[in-house]
């Protein structure tokens, strides 16, 4: 059986893709199973740039067939801060609840009490040097006034998603059906099930 490097260190990432990519022909290998490969530096301007480029690197480092993603919270009030910028904000070594204080003091600032946002999740697919597949998931949403709920992780607690009339970090199970990262992941996995039945010894 073919193998599938997950490309991420993030345990909770790990297990909401594991969950989604559960039952398709490859073995899924994660970093943690490896050799140690130094983490790459993030320099793209965009999700997807930073996706390609990770999936790229560690493609390259490893010799597996490998899944990057990148994803992070856009707040429109905040100019689409913080992007790329999701995982440092603050510092590399602030909290959640730091970079949520952050948020907060940074739209009081501008004389807002929330805003529109959305979580983006870019992944990339590379053999090799070949990027055979790319996509990108996106959830809407807003800040909400304060953070709630116990689930989830990262920024999930401030991001208030309507249709369910809770923030995510409130949604249970549900929240990897309209997640991001759930919406980039079942698009792999889809393709990853045409790929084997098509080239069933590739």
């Amino acid at each position: 059986m073919q193998r599938l490097l997950v490309a991420t260190t993030n345990r909770d990432k790990l297990g909401e893709i594991a969950a989604i990519l559960d039952g398709v022909p490859f073995e899924i290998r994660t970093l943690a199973d490896l050799p140690r490969v130094a983490v790459p530096e993030e320099t793209g301007r965009t999700f997807g740039e930073n996706a390609r480029a990770k999936a790229l690197y560690y493609a390259r480092a490893t010799g597996e067939l490998t899944v990057a993603e990148d994803s992070g919270l856009e707040i429109d009030a905040l100019d689409g801060a913080p992007g790329v910028e999701s995982a440092r904000f603050g510092g590399a070594d602030a909290s959640y609840p730091q970079k949520f204080a952050r948020i907060y003091d940074a739209l009081r600032a501008k004389h807002h009490s929330g805003s529109p946002a959305r979580f983006v999740c870019a992944l990339a697919l590379v053999d090799g040097s070949r990027v055979l597949f790319e996509t990108t998931g996106v959830v809407e949403g807003e800040i909400a006034g304060e953070p709630k709920g116990e689930g989830g992780f990262g920024y999930d607690p401030i991001f208030y998603y309507p249709p369910f009339g809770m923030t995510l970090a409130e949604a249970g199970a549900r929240k990897s059906t309209v997640s991001h990262r759930g919406q980039a992941f079942r698009a792999l996995r889809t393709f990853l099930v045409q790929r084997s039945t098509l080239n069933p010894n590739s």
